[in-house]
């Protein structure tokens, strides 16, 4: 199976990096920021770079779309996670239109309302992932697994 891991550096991808138990023994790659954090975590690790800031940038949603195609279509991934943010967007969306299974986790921090990326992925994601009980009044598909920390 070849996983595509997907979200902007700092704490979401540490929550990424978390589930190394899930991902290690797979074919793998990850598309994050190009910081200092994300090249120093995924050292040795295939690595793919996108564009940041996110939040709210429509001309970096366009960048980072046209990155999620040329990506997708070059490694045609079985299966896209991601725990955020915005990046993730259209990695989950391109990726659905090529067939793969996509699992969002909902960041930690989100007790009792929604990410702006969670809400644009709910819809389409086959596993949508909270850490919180309360986070299923918001996400009712939603299954709790509780913290990964």
């Amino acid at each position: 199976m070849k996983i595509c891991l997907v979200g902007s550096s700092g704490g979401h991808l540490t929550h990424l990096y978390m589930l190394k138990p899930l991902w290690k023994e797979n074919d793998r790659f990850w598309v994050t920021f190009d910081k200092e954090d994300a090249r120093s975590l995924l050292k040795g690790e295939k690595l793919y770079p996108c564009y940041y800031p996110t939040n709210r940038n429509v001309k970096n949603l366009i960048r980072n779309t046209k990155v999620a195609w040329d990506v997708l279509h070059k490694e045609k991934p079985d299966l896209i996670i991601s725990s955020g943010a915005a990046v993730a967007v259209p990695f989950f969306y391109i990726g659905k239109m090529m067939g793969a299974k996509l699992i969002y986790i909902e960041v930690y921090d989100r007790v009792d309302h929604s990410t702006m990326s969670g809400k644009l992925i709910y819809p389409i994601s086959d596993k949508f992932i909270v850490q919180w009980e309360e986070m299923k009044k918001i996400y009712p598909k939603a299954v709790n697994l509780g913290s990964i920390f």
